[in-house]
């Protein structure tokens, strides 16, 4: 069926997969190039590479408005707090196995909801609150507190699922005011303005062609990604969209069996099933309270 005949819903299905699939492929060279190059100095190259292709696409954006924010405190918090999510996620994925970090990186939702109250003044009723309960047990089961020893990989895995839900609270109060190209180019200053401190204090590893290659390769599938998803949201909405994130855990499964000699452990596998489960009815629940008069 050609793409113009396809259901709108299924079109946002279908680029929300195409974006988290590019993201898995992301987070691979993330992995791949944690052995020979500090994650500061991968976040660094990724921002210098995003920024000519951010140009661009402000250069043929038609989205009426400027380049000055209309909440700028509230857009600088966002910008400085990306490095926050990002730097503990990046570092993750170099310690631990890729389904592994991923289970952990599922809670995000649950944060959401469990923050949405004290930080937006939202009303999160009995079930979502159940849904957030039996997701963190989820979390528990990966981790198994008492039985195997929690790594730093684990608690940053942790800290940057809980800053992505800050900052997807704080994009809820953005995304109505600003226009795309302003929330995507300030982040990426930023992380140019601070990062470079990071290479300066705590260590800058001489590049390789390949591996200054690998860094581009990652910015393009992260910008492609990024380009992806603003395209589902146009065609469907959160309901059909969100469920797509969960894709990765198959990317990861099989990219970590095939490329990194990984295999998930049950307490992976069910406490990554209980999670999704329970990030999924919440992303469900949302939909249909958002349907409500």
């Amino acid at each position: 069926m050609p793409l113009a005949q396809t259901p709108s819903a299924v079109r946002g299905f279908a680029f929300g997969l195409g974006a988290f699939g590019l993201w898995a492929i992301h987070d691979v060279v993330i992995k791949s190039l944690g052995p020979v190059m500090p994650v500061w100095q991968m976040m660094f190259f990724l921002n210098l590479f995003w920024l000519p292709c951010i140009v661009v696409l402000l250069i043929i954006d038609t989205e009426p408005g400027s380049l000055r924010p209309v909440n700028p405190r509230l857009l600088m918090l966002r910008s400085v707090l990306s490095i926050c999510v990002s730097l503990p996620i990046f570092f993750a994925f170099t310690q631990l196995k890729l389904a592994e970090t991923y289970s952990i990186l599922f809670s995000t939702p649950l944060w959401i909801t469990a923050l949405s109250m004290p930080l937006l003044g939202e009303r999160v009723g009995p079930r979502r609150w159940a849904a957030v309960i039996v997701g963190f047990i989820g979390v528990l089961i990966v981790l198994r507190p008492g039985l195997s020893p929690i790594a730093i990989g684990h608690v940053s895995a942790m800290i940057g699922a809980f800053f992505a839900a800050v900052v997807f609270l704080i994009m809820r109060r953005l995304g109505r005011d600003e226009r795309t190209g302003v929330l995507m180019l300030y982040p990426v200053l930023t992380n140019l303005l601070i990062l470079p401190f990071f290479l300066i204090f705590l260590g800058f590893e001489p590049m390789t062609l390949p591996n200054l290659g690998a860094t581009a390769l990652m910015a393009f599938l992260g910008f492609a990604g990024t380009v992806c998803i603003i395209t589902a949201y146009r065609y469907a909405d959160a309901a059909m969209v969100a469920p797509s994130q969960y894709s990765q855990i198959l990317w990861a499964t099989g990219f970590g069996i095939l490329l990194f000699g990984e295999t998930p452990g049950w307490n992976v596998a069910l406490g990554g099933l209980i999670i999704v489960g329970s990030g999924a009815y919440i992303t469900w629940r949302e939909h249909q309270l958002s349907k409500r008069p």
